[in-house]
């Protein structure tokens, strides 16, 4: 993954919500090869905010080749970079921003399944507006259902955009709001996305069970719950897909945390085709920290282990990570390690960036 970033102008800025603003930009020619994506992934931002450098990553919320390219930002409490995009932030604003990359995307044959499932809430519903509008205009049988959770109705992100869609493919499109802080008619629709609504959903809305792929994005809690939910059902793993915006509310390990297990190590790290080495003494926390205290350019944005910016393959030697929100298994059991988790656990290590 390159560490190039490219300047891209805020074409317009639109409020989705009270708290939501929606960003398009128009891709100059010579750089819409560069930005062309899945419906699902999503693009690194860099700024300078007080004098201190932010990097965050949204989800891009438009279709491969619509006109512009977007992105939601939600605020978020102290968030720096969601606050600055939603109360400062400009059209005619110039940005740095990283080529679109992300794992959480639709498979190659959209064939593949009878019927397309997601569950989402807040600003999760980014990367599946993507997703889901492109099913829905490249496949010409299969089926989408939403199941879509906010707090009450004019927090819902997206909400024209999904009922447009809704009146387009009233036979292939279910949406279902559930609102955890507005009643409802049935209690089925109110509270909170949980492993009990997941359960009925799948009993009495999903005609597919055995031929379905499942997406969910949002808050670590309700990923989780309905992840098991659909496990205990029977779903195979890999017919379930998972991004989070927030790792809150999980006990996490840190790189700190797994110190102890570190090596001193020579770390090789491979990036557009140059190399680069230094020592690691055992006490500089990731992988992915050490290099850059020693100056090296690599590609990053949250350092949770909740996007994949960070991605790399490990051709040489062991590393061990102290958690792992951003890769699939299959991924891991290949090599792949998100370097701002990682520490080595071998003398010798070397990091392919360009894998």
């Amino acid at each position: 993954m390159s560490t190039t970033f490219h300047k891209l102008t805020v074409h317009h800025i639109n409020a989705e919500t009270e708290d939501c603003v929606r960003l398009d930009f128009v891709i100059p020619q010579e750089l819409t090869k560069i930005f062309e994506f899945h419906p699902g992934q999503y693009l690194t931002f860099r700024t300078t905010i007080d004098g201190e450098e932010i990097r965050r990553s949204y989800s891009i919320c438009s279709q491969p080749g619509e006109e512009v390219l977007s992105v939601a930002i939600k605020k978020i409490s102290n968030g720096k970079f969601s606050t600055f995009a939603n109360d400062q932030l400009k059209a005619g604003a110039v940005l740095d921003v990283m080529a679109p990359t992300g794992n959480f995307t639709l498979p190659d044959d959209l064939n593949a399944a009878a019927h397309y499932v997601f569950y989402a809430a807040g600003s999760g519903i980014t990367p599946c507006l993507s997703m889901m509008g492109h099913v829905l205009e490249h496949s010409k049988n299969a089926k989408v259902s939403l199941f879509y959770g906010n707090r009450h109705t004019d927090s819902i992100i997206f909400r024209e955009k999904l009922e447009g869609l809704k009146n387009l493919h009233l036979d292939r499109f279910g949406l279902y709001h559930i609102l955890s802080k507005e009643a409802l008619d049935s209690p089925l629709f109110s509270g909170r996305i949980n492993a009990e609504k997941c359960a009925t959903f799948e009993q009495k809305l999903n005609p597919c069970q055995g031929n379905s792929q499942y997406f969910l994005c949002g808050p670590a809690e309700m990923v989780f719950e309905v992840k098991e939910t659909l496990a205990s059902l029977g779903v195979d793993s890999h017919r379930i897909h998972f991004e989070l915006f927030t790792t809150e509310g999980l006990t996490k390990a840190r790189p700190a945390d797994v110190a102890m297990k570190a090596a001193a190590a020579v770390i090789k790290m491979k990036l557009d085709g140059l190399e680069f080495e230094f020592d690691y003494h055992g006490n500089e926390g990731s992988i992915l920290d050490a290099a850059l205290k020693n100056g090296a350019d690599l590609p990053f944005a949250c350092k949770g282990g909740v996007c994949s910016t960070c991605k790399a393959h490990c051709d040489e030697g062991e590393v061990t990570m102290a958690v792992n929100y951003a890769l699939e298994p299959d991924e891991v059991e290949a090599g792949y390690v998100l370097t701002c988790q990682s520490v080595p656990k071998s003398s010798k290590v070397y990091i392919n960036f360009d894998r």
